[in-house]
């Protein structure tokens, strides 16, 4: 497991360029890692992340520098998608704007009963139109746009029945919930995941019958995986699985 943590709880973790720039690197060191089956990205202080540093962007006014920030936001925020591992959002205080897209982006969120929700740049007359897209893809779209037009928060709880984060507990059980999720992950072949995450998020782009298509030829080649075919064999020998120690890649 990696942990990779915003540390800039002054700022409330605020995505300066310096930041994307350095969560990128670590992506991309990452996906070149075979060795790493999780990756955990969490936050020091009160808050887990308070979007893009409002600061440095309003020094800097130009339609120039605006779309290569946000374009540099959005490549940092597709590769944790693109990762071969999943990505658990720790989320121990209070995401807002870009910080709540980076817990949409995540593949797996566990979250602090005290954390909040929000994409709130509608108050300050930015609407939030690339957080939208992370939102919109985790939760229903009137929700979604609920949240996206009138920059309110949402509680932990309510976060959790909306589909934005998996599970919810007090703040004292944070780390062992995640640790005990990361086992979960951990026990499985890292092949089947790496194959499974990247399908996934394929998948949901495309029609039903091409999402079909491409699922019966994932299935088919992850079946031939040796992984795949010693966890099948166990099932029918009825023992655990005895997992290959470097199975190949799918």
């Amino acid at each position: 497991m990696v942990t990779l943590t915003l540390n800039r709880p002054n700022a409330f973790n605020a995505l300066s360029e310096a930041i994307l720039a350095e969560l990128q690197s670590e992506f991309d060191a990452i996906a070149e890692d075979e060795s790493v089956r999780v990756v955990v990205l969490a936050a020091e202080g009160k808050a887990f992340c308070a979007g893009h540093d409002l600061k440095e962007m309003r020094a800097k006014p130009s339609l120039d520098y605006y779309e290569r920030l946000f374009n540099q936001c959005s490549d940092m925020m597709l590769g944790i998608q693109r990762l071969p591992v999943p990505v658990i959002a720790r989320v121990q205080g209070i995401a807002t704007a870009a910080g709540c897209q980076l817990v949409a982006m995540c593949d797996l969120a566990v979250a602090s009963s005290l954390a909040k929700f929000a994409v709130s740049g509608v108050n300050l007359g930015l609407f939030c139109s690339a957080p939208g897209v992370a939102l919109s893809r985790n939760v229903l779209r009137k929700a979604a746009f609920e949240m996206l037009v009138t920059g309110e928060f949402i509680s932990a709880e309510e976060a959790k029945v909306r589909g934005l984060i998996n599970r919810v507990v007090e703040p004292e059980q944070l780390d062992a919930e995640l640790e005990k999720l990361v086992a979960t992950i951990i026990a499985k072949p890292r092949a089947a995941v790496a194959m499974g995450k990247e399908f996934f998020y394929r998948q949901v782009e495309l029609s039903i019958g091409p999402a079909y298509e491409a699922a019966a030829q994932t299935m088919a080649c992850n079946m031939m995986n040796e992984a795949a075919l010693e966890g099948v064999q166990a099932f029918i020998d009825k023992r655990p699985p005895r997992w290959p120690k470097n199975p190949k890649s799918l």
